[in-house]
C-alpha cells in the first residue's frame, strides 16, 4: 500500500462503491470512510448499513458515521486521520472546515457534464429531458453546490430506451476510472483545474419527490416515454388505474413507443389481445412493458392483465 496520499473517502449509495474498490485495487491508502449512519429499511424496518459502509467493512477500512457533519466530535475524529486529500461521491454538502481540511483539497464525482445538471438527480433529469449524451465530472468542492473548478470529464451515451437505472449502472466503471485518473492527475500535477463556464440554456437537476412523479398522459408520446424511463426504477413514474371502481397505483417502469398506425385518444387505456396494455398520449401511443402495482413486485403487462382480467373488464385510467 502506498503511504501517500492519506485518503478519506465519503459516500453512501452503491454508486460510490466502485470508486472505493478501485482505489484499494490500486494500492491507495484509504485511511477512513465517511458515510451515513445505519437506518431502518425494508418491510421489517431492520437497521441497515449503507452500501459504502458494507464495502468498507469488507475491505477492512475504518468507518465514521456522523449524525451531523457540523459536529465538533466528527471534525476532531476526521482530523485525527490526517488526510492529504478527500474524495466525495454521492454524499451530503460538506461544511467549509471539512472540505478545506486536506492540503490537496477535496474533489467530488458528479454524474453529469458540469455545469449542466447541477443538483441531486442528474441521471434522472438527463433522461427526462431526452438527452442523447451525458457524462461524469470530477471537480474540486467549494462553498457552492456543484460549482467548483473542473478537473476531468468523460462522456456517456444515452440510448433511446435506456432507463435511469441502466444509465446509473453504465456509469459505475467509468466513474471509478475517472476517480483514479483524477487522483493520479492531482498527484503528478498534470491536471489544470478550470472554472465552470456559465452559458444560456443551463439545465438543472433538482431532487425529485413522489408528488412530481405522476404521469401526464395528455403530453406528447416521446415526452411521456422519457419521463417514465427517467424515473425508472426509482423513484418511479406512476399512474392511477380504476379497477372495479377502486383506485390502484401503478409504477410504470418500461414503455415502448408504438407506430402511428395505432390511434388512441390521450389518457385512454386499451387492452390488446388480453396481453398488451396500451395508453394513448397527445400524438401517439405507448405500450406498457413493465410495471409494479403498489405493494407488489415488478411484472410484465401481460402478467398484470392475467391477474386483473380474470376478475373484471372494468379497467381505466383514473389519473
Amino acid at each position: 500500500m502506498k503511504p501517500y496520499p492519506r485518503i478519506v473517502y465519503m459516500g453512501t449509495p452503491y454508486f460510490a462503491v466502485p470508486g472505493l474498490k478501485k482505489l484499494i485495487e490500486n494500492n491507495y491508502n484509504v485511511v477512513t470512510v465517511v458515510t451515513t449512519p445505519d437506518k431502518p429499511a425494508g418491510r421489517g424496518l431492520k437497521m441497515q448499513s449503507s452500501p459504502v459502509k458494507q464495502a468498507a467493512i469488507e475491505l477492512g477500512i475504518p468507518v465514521l458515521e456522523p449524525f451531523s457533519l457540523k459536529s465538533d466530535d466528527f471534525f476532531e475524529a476526521l482530523k485525527s486521520y490526517n488526510p492529504d486529500i478527500q474524495i466525495v461521491v454521492a454524499f451530503k454538502k460538506l461544511p467549509d472546515r471539512v472540505w478545506q481540511l486536506p492540503p490537496l483539497g477535496t474533489f467530488n464525482l458528479h454524474a453529469s457534464l458540469l455545469p449542466q445538471y447541477r443538483g441531486a438527480a442528474p441521471i434522472n433529469w438527463a433522461i427526462i429531458n431526452g438527452e442523447q449524451e451525458t457524462g461524469l465530472t470530477t471537480f474540486f468542492i467549494n462553498d457552492k453546490i456543484d460549482e467548483g473548478n473542473l478537473l476531468l470529464q468523460t462522456k456517456i451515451p444515452i440510448t433511446p430506451d435506456m432507463t435511469a437505472g441502466e444509465l446509473h449502472d453504465a456509469m459505475l466503471e467509468p466513474g471509478a476510472e475517472l476517480i483514479l485518473k483524477t487522483l493520479e492527475g492531482i498527484l503528478n500535477n498534470s491536471i489544470v483545474p478550470k472554472k465552470q463556464e456559465i452559458h444560456e440554456n443551463l439545465k438543472t437537476a433538482p431532487k425529485i419527490f413522489k408528488e412530481n412523479c405522476l404521469i401526464d398522459w395528455t403530453k406528447g408520446v416521446l415526452e411521456v416515454h422519457n419521463f417514465i424511463r427517467g424515473l425508472s426504477p426509482n423513484p418511479g413514474a406512476y399512474t392511477v388505474l380504476e379497477i372495479q371502481n377502486k383506485p390502484i397505483i401503478l409504477k410504470i417502469l418500461r414503455t415502448k413507443i408504438l407506430g402511428n398506425s395505432i390511434k388512441i385518444p390521450p389518457k385512454t387505456l386499451h387492452v390488446e389481445n388480453k396481453k398488451q396494455l396500451i395508453v394513448g398520449c397527445a400524438d401517439g401511443a405507448l405500450s406498457i412493458e413493465k410495471l409494479m402495482p403498489e405493494g407488489k413486485k415488478e411484472m410484465t403487462a401481460s402478467e398484470f392483465l392475467n391477474g386483473v382480467l380474470n376478475k373484471t373488464n372494468l379497467i381505466k385510467i383514473n389519473s
